[in-house]
């Protein structure tokens, strides 16, 4: 009993880290790297777990420095001024709105199939919000009660679906490479393997036990590369890349890795299993981020979650997202790709390592480093950003 005392907050920590990760971001991941193969994707799946896992780790030593219940808002003006403030409510406000979109409108995708249709699209998106977004009405250590749940359930279906669709495999598939391909899936990517949202919630929700949330991060991170890696091994190596129902055909027509199954596994066990497995990711990473979109929000706004200030936050979360969402029920990639490719480069791509070098070099912060190295390495995080940044304006307005 002693032990698990000891670690639970750090099992739960990780376990809601890999909640917000694994969600919507894994069933669109095989679709947009597919055409780049099944080499090139995990060589980019590595690149982008390690990138991310250092710049969740600079956003951390960021919080040791803030007061209590801060959140990237409050720290972007402390450490970058007004004008790092502003541009990080815009980029914020527009990364929790396409996810937001996004797990909507996936969400109620998943629930249709699992209904068999019996209802439509559109009340099965209604359905799905309203039995679960009231969870986050109730506070963080609900939904961390609730997300063990849930994440019970991840796994379950995630292992039994493997052990039902490995036969169905065909290894000829993996050896797919174009690495011209597998740049575009980069925005996604940053989709993802996105929690760092979380992090300030988690530092409040620890008591600031800096060094156990830091463990909860590297517990949290590991667990969807991993499954992430195995996923890519049973989708790539089940459903073709080209051809009629491939992956090339669910992108164009914004689809998830799940619903092409039925067109080339006759199991229907598999495809139960698959839409089980779809659902429950979808809502583990789904009430994970609407409860960071509210402490946001309570942040920057400044209004305290108590009473009718708490519902009306709580409206601003979940209403407008579904109302564009019922407007364009096949928003599901769009919405991913801009959140990848634009939000998260800036929000924690560029913002962790910038933040981190004003604290250490600008304004005396010596404590909490959490990754080694200096100015150089900083500025590599920076650069990559950059980079990515110019391949997305240059994919979209060529």
């Amino acid at each position: 009993m002693k032990l698990f005392h000891s670690h639970g907050h750090v099992i739960g920590g990780g376990l809601l880290i890999a909640g917000t990760t694994i969600g919507v971001g894994m069933l669109a991941l095989p679709v947009v790297t597919g055409p780049g193969g099944f080499v090139p994707s995990i060589l980019i799946y590595l690149a982008c777990w390690a990138f991310m896992l250092c710049t969740g780790l600079l956003l951390l030593e960021v919080c040791s420095w803030m007061p209590p219940d801060s959140n990237l808002i409050t720290m972007a003006g402390k450490l970058l001024g007004k004008p790092g403030q502003i541009i990080c409510w815009l980029v914020y406000l527009f990364l929790f709105e396409m996810v937001m979109i996004a797990h909507i409108a996936g969400g109620g995708g998943i629930t249709h199939d699992i209904l068999m249709g019996s209802l439509g699209v559109v009340p099965s998106t209604i359905l799905y919000l309203i039995i679960f977004s009231p969870i986050v009405y109730l506070g963080t250590k609900m939904v961390d009660r609730l997300n063990l749940i849930i994440f019970s359930g991840v796994l379950i279906s995630y292992f039994l679906f493997i052990i039902v669709a490995v036969k169905h495999v065909d290894l000829s598939r993996l050896t797919h490479a174009h690495w011209g391909k597998i740049w575009l899936a980069i925005p996604v990517l940053f989709t993802a393997f996105t929690y760092q949202v979380i992090i300030p919630t988690l530092v409040t929700y620890m008591k600031r036990d800096i060094k156990k949330v830091r463990k909860a991060i590297l517990l949290g991170t590991s667990i969807p590369l991993i499954v992430y890696l195995i996923w890519q091994v049973l989708i790539l190596g089940i459903i073709p890349i080209e051809g009629p129902y491939g992956l090339i055909e669910a992108a164009k027509n914004g689809q998830n890795a799940v619903t092409p199954l039925k067109h080339f596994v006759g199991n229907r066990y598999v495809i139960g299993i698959g839409k089980a497995f779809a659902f429950f990711t979808m809502t583990a990473s789904y009430i994970a981020l609407a409860l960071a979109f509210l402490d946001f929000l309570a942040d920057g706004l400044k209004i305290k979650k108590k009473g009718m200030k708490k519902v009306f936050l709580c409206l601003l979360v979940f209403i407008p997202p579904l109302l564009i969402t019922l407007i364009n029920p096949n928003i599901f990639l769009v919405a991913l790709g801009y959140a990848g490719g634009i939000s998260c480069a800036i929000l924690f791509g560029i913002y962790p390592p910038l933040m981190a070098w004003v604290g250490r070099y600008h304004k005396g912060y010596k404590d909490g480093k959490q990754v080694p190295g200096g100015k150089i390495f900083l500025s590599m995080l920076m650069l990559l950003i950059v980079l990515e940044l110019g391949l997305e304006v240059i994919t979209h307005f060529k």
